[in-house]
């Protein structure tokens, strides 16, 4: 772990030995990819992509562990971002929706019918919470099955076995 810099000239040295801009670069499409396997939604994802980077670079200053310490502090903030859309979500009524039901599939939805990505859209959303976590993790994050554990407090081999049965049933399901 890094030592927490005691003073303000201490934490200006700390801070500009860290690379902010190189992690972001690197971590952004990982947080991004994740946020959109959870919530299903590739503007919402960005939507909350954004917001936390932001919550991290506003609280920066509590920053231990450098690069490592960084990356898994993101995936926490993102994951918490993810539960409060979802919790906010689950409370509202889409006006979308309703006009779907109304009116049948939107144009949009037509057009995009066809295409992998739908397909993909549509499959995982057909799995729970939990389970969309951990492929948005494994697959949109690139983390591994030990970080996912540190992440989420669930065993790597309870990681492992829920991504196996998942991943295989997302397969009999596309092939379907």
């Amino acid at each position: 772990m890094v030592k927490q810099p005691s003073g303000p000239g201490e934490r200006a040295t700390a801070e500009a030995s860290f690379d902010w801009e190189a992690t972001y670069r690197d971590l952004l499409p990982r947080v991004y990819h994740f946020l959109w396997f959870r919530v299903g939604d590739p503007y919402i994802a960005e939507e909350l992509a954004g917001s936390t980077f932001e919550k991290a670079w506003k609280s920066r200053q509590r920053l231990k562990g450098g690069r490592d310490g960084f990356s898994r502090w993101v995936f926490v903030i993102a994951r918490n971002e993810a539960s409060a859309y979802l919790r906010r979500k689950r409370d509202e009524a889409p006006l979308t929706e309703e006009m779907e039901d109304a009116e049948g599939e939107q144009p949009e939805e037509r057009a995009a019918a066809g295409s992998d990505v739908s397909k993909l859209a549509k499959l995982l959303k057909g799995l729970g919470g939990r389970e969309r976590e951990l492929v948005g993790l494994k697959y949109g994050a690139g983390l591994t099955n030990r970080a996912i554990s540190a992440l989420t407090g669930l065993s790597e081999s309870n990681v492992g076995t829920i991504l196996h049965r998942v991943v295989g049933r997302l397969r009999r399901e596309w092939e379907a």
